[in-house]
């Protein structure tokens, strides 16, 4: 099967279309054929080699943490799954930048749900619901989240504001009707985050490249500030959040029933073929798109 394989550490040209053997389910694993996979900003943190730590990579590893697709084959144990059903899966292996991946996380894909919107929901709805399990807001507080208008940041706060939490988003201008309309209340991302004014009891960092010194004034400490992708954030104090496949499964079933149910909208998407991939890598860095991406192999 075709793969993205990542050679080593480094810009966005380590990424190259390969071959791999189409793998074999084992115990408690699902095949899919992948019809698209979600690039996400860790990808591009994890490539680069700016969280060796918390993602390592060997040489010829695959990225990718989400993917929806048909199960093409089923492993011992499986009975919650069967040869051609439509699957969403979280791959905290990484692993769907390719034609198949194994997973061990998966949710059915619902009839009325499109396989783009499958494909872009399992890695950043688990994050986002992950993070804020983690900093446990309640009801009546108030959370920062930097890169409002990301994916995560889009789930995150709709997930908040669904639950009684004040928003406030860091976007850029152009965003901020979009933002005001999930509930939040939008800041320009370019403003120093000292400038916010009044209380913020959590701060999701869902950039990876904000002030988390400031967000840990503004929240008063790093105890409640949380990081997707900063590897400088255990340095302050503050959580470097990776995957947690314990809960995983429940919050993707949460956020998908969401989704399906009209409660939960996503940012909008952009496909690209699969040996795309490093190009993609490379406009994403450079700013130049801004949607979702999606590979279809």
């Amino acid at each position: 099967m075709r793969a993205i394989l990542t050679t080593r550490y480094g810009a966005p040209d380590v990424l190259e279309v390969g071959e791999l053997a189409t793998p074999r389910p084992g115990p408690g694993q699902i095949r899919i054929d992948v019809e698209l996979a979600g690039v996400g900003p860790t990808d591009l943190a994890i490539r680069a080699g700016r969280l060796t730590a918390a993602f390592p990579l060997a040489p010829g590893g695959v990225l990718g943490f989400e993917a929806a697709g048909t199960v093409g084959a089923v492993g011992a144990g499986v009975t919650d799954a069967a040869v051609g059903d439509a699957v969403a899966a979280f791959l905290p292996g990484l692993g769907g930048y390719a034609e198949s991946v194994l997973a061990d996380l998966w949710v059915p894909k619902p009839a009325g749900v499109a396989w783009a919107d499958a494909a872009a929901l399992p890695a950043s709805g688990e994050a986002a619901a992950r993070v804020l399990d983690h900093l446990g807001v309640e009801p009546g507080e108030t959370l920062l989240v930097l890169g409002g208008a990301g994916a995560v940041g889009t789930i995150a706060t709709q997930l908040a504001v669904a639950a009684g939490v004040r928003v406030t988003a860091t976007v850029r201008g152009e965003d901020f009707a979009a933002v005001e309309r999930l509930g939040a209340v939008p800041v320009d991302y370019t403003a120093p985050l000292a400038a916010i004014t009044g209380r913020v009891d959590a701060v999701l960092d869902a950039t990876g490249r904000s002030d988390l010194e400031a967000a840990v004034r503004l929240a008063g400490g790093p105890q409640r500030v949380v990081t997707l992708s900063d590897h400088r954030g255990p340095g302050l104090g503050v959580v470097l959040s990776g995957p947690d496949p314990v809960h995983a499964r429940a919050r993707l079933r949460r956020a998908m029933t969401a989704l399906a149910g009209g409660t939960l909208a996503l940012r909008p998407h952009v496909e690209r073929p699969l040996g795309e991939a490093a190009r993609v890598h490379a406009e994403l860095e450079r700013g130049e798109l801004r949607a979702k991406v999606l590979l279809r192999p």
